[in-house]
């Protein structure tokens, strides 16, 4: 059976603008922050060449506020790196976890608009897939924000990877509301056309109030 290429391909763009976007937002906002504290380190330096006496705590509170903010930066800009490079490759050894926890750090944003927290459970030992990295990211994503729309009065989603005999896992946890949720349209066209890509599986436990993606060992991408 072929790949549904049209589907993946406008699937793919959706997602790669979504995240750039959101990704181009969180460094306006970091940039924004350095701005206003630079703003008020260059007041108290106006006063200082005035001869007005400066408590010393007037100027580390804003030079800290800038040091948080560059390391959030560089923080940003690092898992944008990632999520650029993921289309370098069509196939690629990657931990399941490891990029189980790009995917929470590229929707933090999402998340607290929908006022959800995402609790990222480590492995105890690295989850080894072959695999496409974009479109992997990509079902992750679908996944993740049919998800937060089931987290209920918790307003938690709990993520884990782990391994399964001749496979992977994700385990989408502590959705209260799953067993409300209109599941008759997910998974939809777009998350069965990654799925097939994948050669992944997606499970909806009502009862356990969980989703499972799984995969297998060697995915071909």
């Amino acid at each position: 059976m072929s790949w549904n290429w049209e589907v993946i391909g406008e699937t793919g763009l959706q997602f790669f603008g979504k995240m750039s976007a959101s990704i181009s937002h969180e460094i306006k906002n970091v940039m924004a922050i350095i701005n206003e504290n630079a703003g008020l380190l260059e007041d108290l330096t106006v006063m200082a060449e005035k001869g007005m006496p400066i408590d010393p705590q007037r100027w580390k509170a804003p030079a800290s506020r800038i040091m948080k903010q560059i390391q959030r930066g560089d923080d940003i800009i690092k898992g944008m790196n990632r999520f650029a490079h993921s289309v370098d490759e069509p196939l690629r050894q990657m931990d399941l976890s490891d990029t189980l926890a790009l995917m929470g750090a590229l929707s933090d944003r999402f998340a607290a608009m929908r006022g959800v927290t995402l609790v990222l459970e480590s492995a105890s030992s690295p989850v080894p897939v072959l695999t496409n990295a974009f479109i992997l990211q990509n079902l992750i994503w679908l996944c993740l924000d049919f998800a937060m729309g089931c987290a209920g009065a918790s307003k938690t989603v709990f993520l884990k990877a782990e391994k399964r005999e001749g496979g992977a896992k994700i385990r989408f946890s502590k959705l209260q509301d799953l067993a409300k949720a209109e599941t008759g349209s997910f998974p939809g066209e777009r998350e069965r056309a990654l799925l097939q890509a994948l050669k992944a599986d997606l499970v909806i436990y009502k009862e356990m109030k969980e989703l499972h993606l799984t995969f297998p060992v060697q995915a071909e991408g």
